[in-house]
């Protein structure tokens, strides 16, 4: 099997030191752009598969809660026509894992509830624009998929930085998989999304990847051809990506010593 130079992958025995890794690496990440910016301005990804990386992220800054005024934070979707207060809204999600226990410098939710969604999709991507992206914080799903750019729709030269989609029957199950939701006719159908281009714009990626349901998506990203059909490809030609898994995920992988752990 041959794998790209990009993403470098590392490979752990369990979900917790892989969350404890990338949790380590976005963090220096961050610090980095702070050597030279005075505010770091973040993208988060909201799902079960990222509870270790959000755990281990809050532990690690306990003794140091005065980098966190210096991150502005985005998140990457959410449903349209969910509001906040909606348990399975991912504004609900990242105030759970990560707001309600740091104190970050701004936070810029996006509106699922928004009149127009239309409007709102435009509204965020304006401010994604308004400055560079430093660092995102990212998983994959289970078709491949990153934020809700499913394949094989997603976009590699999409005009705009957030548009309202249509999720496809394989990202809505997943949802259902994760527990979020008891059957697919209660997963939302739409959803505002960042794009691609807001990734591949990036300075860096970090993408925390756990779980057996995820071994394909993974070993697609690593070695099926850049593009739509696997948008987690863009993992191949980003200059600064870091793919973290646990055993599970990196199940269907060749062994590769100097990666696993």
């Amino acid at each position: 099997m041959t794998f790209p130079t990009s993403p470098s992958t590392e490979i752990f025995p369990t979900r917790s030191a892989m969350g404890a890794a990338s949790a380590r690496h976005f963090l220096a990440q961050v610090r980095q752009v702070l050597t030279v910016k005075p505010l770091c301005r973040v993208i988060f990804g909201c799902a079960p598969s990222q509870n270790e990386f959000f755990h281990h992220l809050v532990a690690e800054t306990k003794s140091t809660p005065e980098l966190w005024p210096q991150i502005e934070v985005f998140h990457m979707d959410d449903y349209v026509g969910l509001n906040e207060e909606h348990p399975q809204s991912f504004r609900h999600y990242l105030r759970l894992h990560l707001l309600d226990h740091v104190k970050v410098g701004n936070f810029h939710p996006i509106r699922g509830e928004a009149a127009s969604a239309t409007a709102e999709a435009a509204r965020y991507a304006a401010l994604l624009g308004a400055a560079p992206i430093d660092v995102i914080g990212m998983g994959l799903g289970e078709n491949c998929h990153i934020a809700f750019n499913d394949p094989p729709v997603a976009d590699f030269a999409d005009p705009v930085l957030a548009k309202v989609v249509t999720m496809d029957e394989v990202c809505r199950q997943q949802q259902v998989n994760d527990g979020c939701f008891p059957d697919l006719p209660s997963v939302p159908s739409r959803a505002i999304t960042i794009t691609i281009p807001v990734f591949a714009q990036a300075g860096s990626l970090v993408c925390t990847v756990p779980g057996p349901r995820k071994a394909q998506a993974v070993r697609d990203a690593l070695t099926a051809p850049v593009g739509p059909a696997c948008p987690g490809t863009i993992l191949q030609v980003h200059p600064h990506a870091a793919l973290f898994l646990d055993r599970d995920s990196a199940a269907r992988l060749e062994p590769r010593t100097n990666t696993a752990r």
